[in-house]
């Protein structure tokens, strides 16, 4: 690889100081075990049972340790985004909401500007919630941050709803890079023990919110810049029953395409800890729509990304592309000039149903 093409992580996370203090100031934070690592955050903010420890490594809010951790991984630079702990995905409080999401793009705007240029900024975006294109639209204009962030869902509704129209068409319209991150799941009593809402639950919410921007017709009207967390979660997975429904059940046959077929046009990060089942994401979606990423600094993180990527059997540009190119590419930043050559992820008109 070119060492002119930087190594780009796109999933990553931050949970600023300022931003705590203030939740807690409020009484929404806890902040007393946070020598131990350890933050509480009310149950309207979080969507986590009373008490639930969520882990706060020190890298999430100190920018020496940040850096430093970088450097050690072999990364160049790192897209942060707030973690779904502070998305208030499940609050029905519209007012609660935004003044959280608020506080956090500004939190977060303020962290990467100290960066020294090695991090951007994803704004989160309160899916479900009448004010969801105004804050976007303050945070790419007014806070400068690169990009945004999402939850699978929120303020009662589902991606597909029409009250999220507008954002759709905002998204679409930007054409500004977008993680769409778990941000709930389902049937969380089933998923309580053995720490499953992250472990499955989040693979299965992002699958289910996939479906609902397919069957839902989103992705036959916009042509978003959306990169799953997590390779897709099981979204890659379960295409082919996706569309043998859509061929068998009236019900389902809502889209002029099969579901399948929408799937290699999103983006997807490499966290999904398996060499084997990255390099079938890579094959399916091509290298192009693939975006190293780790889930930094949460302690389910890939913590040798480069020989992640390495390990696959992909050639050089390929490689590079994952490693940075496609990143570089859609964010506006210098990369290969060979890299640039690379043909567009896809086109407006290849995106849409006529």
């Amino acid at each position: 690889m070119s060492k002119s093409v930087p190594v780009i992580d796109v999933h990553t996370h931050a949970m600023p100081m300022p931003l705590l203090r203030r939740l807690e100031r409020a009484g929404l934070a806890d902040l007393s075990r946070s020598a131990e690592r350890v933050l509480n955050l009310d149950p309207a903010i979080c969507g986590l049972a009373p008490g639930s420890p969520i882990p706060l490594a020190p890298e999430q809010h100190d920018m020496e340790l940040r850096l430093a951790s970088l450097t050690a991984m072999g990364v160049d630079h790192q897209v942060v985004a707030a973690p779904p702990f502070v998305f208030a995905s499940e609050s029905g409080d519209d007012r609660l909401v935004m003044e959280v999401t608020r506080l956090s793009n500004d939190a977060l705007a303020e962290f990467v500007a100290e960066s020294g240029g090695r991090l951007s900024g994803l704004g989160t975006v309160p899916v479900g919630h009448p004010g969801a294109v105004a804050e976007l639209t303050r945070c790419l204009d007014e806070l400068g941050l690169a990009g945004a962030t999402m939850g699978t869902f929120g303020g009662g509704r589902e991606l597909d709803d029409p009250v999220n129209e507008a954002l759709w068409e905002a998204l679409d319209a930007r054409r500004c890079f977008t993680l769409l991150h778990p941000s709930r799941v389902s049937s969380k009593d089933r998923l309580s023990a053995y720490h499953l809402v992250q472990l499955l639950g989040y693979p299965v919410e992002t699958a289910l919110a996939t479906a609902r921007l397919i069957f839902g017709g989103v992705l036959d009207r916009y042509d978003p810049v959306l990169c799953l967390a997590h390779g897709g979660g099981c979204a890659p997975a379960v295409g082919g029953r996706l569309d043998l429904g859509w061929r068998s059940k009236p019900v389902a046959q809502v889209t002029r395409r099969t579901p399948s077929e929408y799937l290699p046009r999103l983006l997807y990060d490499t966290a999904v800890f398996d060499t084997r089942a990255l390099g079938r994401l890579v094959e399916d979606m091509t290298a192009e729509h693939v975006l190293l990423g780790t889930d930094a600094p949460f302690d389910l993180v890939d913590h040798d990304p480069l020989s992640t990527v390495r390990a696959l059997d992909v050639d050089a540009r390929q490689e590079a592309a994952i490693l940075g190119g496609n990143a570089a590419r859609l964010l506006g930043m210098p990369a290969d000039p060979d890299d640039r050559r690379a043909p567009p992820l896809h086109t407006a008109a290849e995106g849409r149903t006529p």
